[in-house]
């Protein structure tokens, strides 16, 4: 097994639990860190490793083989980072689910000409290795849907009020308190980081080109104790779920959107913070995984797996295929959703 040098951008509650299990594993080795404050108290010793102003600077380091980017977002610096880094011919790995949404085939394209890898199993349900589930392990399968709940922010909300009977503002005002949502929770609670994710879940599971833009989303600001309470009656929980389907035709529906579960499905029963999927196949039929989405264990957990895979010279192109080979997708009529979703998934009017 390879002793791989690392480099890591990024040092939030995700970046300090990687680099403290990195420290005890005599595989790795960490060789420099970037992150917006030095002086900062993280709870970990950074002597003996290289502090670099500049996260893209990383990627011109001889000395380092992979670089981790946790810094997030599509644009630069994570961006410029990671293409550098691609560039020079160095494997990455990444928890950036925005990032590959909206760059995945330029850079998956890089990686194919520069024969290096980027790895994501962080970037989707945390814990949940789903990414090698759709990738490796039901490969030989097609693929008729993949749906379930991908915001563990969402999720606590919609728990928490039905729980509780709180408003949305009184729900989310405490998942903040809590550390489950951000001082700005718009990506989440709009339904925007849910909508990242399934584009990669699609991509993986349809073999098509990642395309945000192509998902209809809507978020939870609109869910009352009332709709909650009533659906309850009826023998529903309202999630905030992402599907995509093939619909009969070959097009491929993407929607993110509250919906009505029905207590007989997994996915009703996920809590808090917990994400689960559901996944369709001709040969494993209808299969589900659930666990930790979030947190720093969790998502450090997928990047460790990736940073193994790399270490035993394990490769796989991003998406499964060649960038020529993935299909471009099509945006389905999302009225024709409804008639041939999953019977325990039903639009929340």
């Amino acid at each position: 097994m390879k002793k791989l040098r690392i480099g890591i951008a990024g040092l939030g509650t995700v970046g300090a639990e990687v680099f403290h299990l990195l420290k005890d594993r005599i595989e790795f080795s960490v060789v420099a860190i970037s992150a917006k404050n030095k002086s900062k108290d993280r709870g970990i010793d950074l002597s003996g490793v290289t502090w670099v102003d500049n996260p893209v600077d990383l990627a011109l380091f001889p000395d380092i083989d992979v670089i981790v980017e946790l810094i997030g977002g599509e644009a630069d610096p994570a961006y410029s980072l990671v293409k550098t880094a691609l560039y020079n011919k160095k494997n990455v790995v990444t928890a950036n689910k925005a990032l590959l949404a909206h760059h995945g085939v330029e850079l998956a394209r890089i990686t194919e000409e520069k024969k290096c890898g980027l790895f994501y199993e962080a970037a989707v349900a945390g814990g949940i290795p789903i990414i090698k589930i759709l990738r490796e392990g039901f490969v030989a399968n097609q693929i008729s849907a993949v749906y379930g709940i991908l915001n563990g922010t969402c999720n606590y909300i919609l728990t928490t009020m039905e729980r509780t009977g709180q408003d949305f503002s009184s729900a989310l005002a405490e998942a903040q308190k809590s550390g489950y949502a951000e001082v700005d929770p718009a990506l989440d609670v709009d339904g925007g980081d849910t909508a990242h994710k399934l584009a990669l879940l699609t991509a993986l599971a349809f073999g098509c080109v990642p395309d945000y833009s192509f998902i209809p989303v809507y978020g939870i600001r609109g869910i009352t104790p009332e709709k909650i309470c009533k659906a309850n009656e009826s023998g529903y929980k309202i999630k905030l779920v992402g599907r995509a389907r093939k619909s009969q035709d070959g097009k491929i529906m993407q929607m993110v959107s509250p919906c009505l579960v029905a207590k007989s499905c997994p996915l009703a029963h996920l809590d808090s913070v917990l994400n689960g999927i559901m996944i369709e196949g001709d040969l494993i039929g209808q299969s589900f995984i659930s666990g930790r989405g979030a947190g720093a264990k969790p998502t450090a957990s997928a990047v460790l797996a990736d940073l193994m895979d790399i270490s035993r010279g394990i490769t796989i192109l991003p998406f499964a295929k060649p960038v020529g080979n993935l299909s471009i997708g099509r945006k389905a009529n999302v009225s024709a959703w409804n008639e041939e979703m999953c019977p325990d998934i039903k639009p929340l009017e």
